[in-house]
């Protein structure tokens, strides 16, 4: 039988929706038509003169090489984030899942870091990572590894790649628990009975019913390498050494607020955007087709 909710007024349905649609006006449609527009305008830095000039920010941006350089490392960056942190999350999940003594102590640990704000988490890993003080650093001296993340680039980008996926891997985690918990018992045993051993069991019959949840976090965490990593980059490494952790998000931030060049930052934060959104058209397209419902 169909559940249908009654409402006692025609109105109220749109009434309860009135204050997210209102949020979602002034805090993302506004500022994007705002974004777009500046886009098209030439600015000094203290908004005291404009000049309509049409395309010529985003030709300008498109004409510097290191605009293209910002995106490969952002998409390498983002993708490295995504891959970590959901394979990392998944393992984890499924060893919570187990019969454990001690496992709601073992959750709850795991939970933690994603209170840690994006800043903190970049600070705590530039602690254990630091060429000089960090503990961890040491250990990869003694091991005979030059590592330096103040001077060398590649060093860099992994240590901002792993305090990302660390700070993401409780949020996935939470999802890839929850998912393996909804999957019926009965569909596992029947499995076992039938002669599959457990790794078998799991790509055969556990990975194929946590797709829908899988495809969900895909997308939020490529979301989140694209955008909610700015903190981690700013604290840790300020986009350097030679801009080689510099991401659109960073490069945004750079040119407007420090730069002063607003036109060209409206112009940038109007190409991530639509970067975003085609990526995530192209998971819906492609990537949805494996997922089993």
């Amino acid at each position: 039988m169909e559940k249908r909710s009654i409402f006692n007024h025609r109105l109220l349905p749109y009434a309860l929706l009135l204050p997210q649609i209102v949020i979602t006006l002034v805090f993302f449609y506004w500022p994007a038509s705002q974004a777009v527009w500046q886009s098209f305008l030439l600015q000094d830095a203290f908004g005291l003169s404009t000049a309509f000039i049409w395309f010529e920010n985003y030709v300008d941006l498109f004409s510097q090489p290191e605009y293209y350089r910002t995106i490969a490392t952002t998409l390498v960056f983002s993708a490295t984030v995504a891959v970590l942190s959901l394979s990392i999350a998944l393992l984890l999940a499924t060893q919570a899942d187990k019969q454990l003594k001690g496992a709601g102590i073992y959750r709850t640990l795991l939970i933690w870091p994603y209170a840690v704000a994006p800043a903190v988490a970049g600070v705590l890993w530039v602690f254990m990572l630091h060429p000089s003080l960090g503990v961890l650093a040491r250990g990869l001296r003694n091991m005979g590894i030059d590592w330096n993340p103040l001077l060398n680039g590649d060093h860099a980008v992994i240590l901002i790649v792993l305090a990302a996926a660390w700070k993401q891997i409780s949020y996935n985690f939470l999802f890839f628990l929850a998912g393996l918990q909804s999957i019926p018992k009965s569909v596992l045993e029947a499995a076992a009975i039938d002669g599959a051993r457990p790794m078998r069991r799991f790509w055969t019959v556990t990975f194929p019913l946590l797709t829908p949840t899988i495809f969900f976090l895909i997308v939020v965490n490529i979301v989140y390498a694209f955008f909610d990593t700015f903190g981690i980059i700013d604290a840790m490494t300020g986009g350097g050494p030679a801009k080689a952790t510099e991401t659109l998000v960073y490069k945004v931030y750079l040119d407007g607020l420090l730069g002063g060049n607003l036109g060209s930052s409206a112009a940038q934060s109007v190409m991530l955007m639509i970067i975003v959104i085609g990526l995530t058209a192209i998971q819906f397209r492609y990537v949805e087709r494996k997922v089993t419902y």
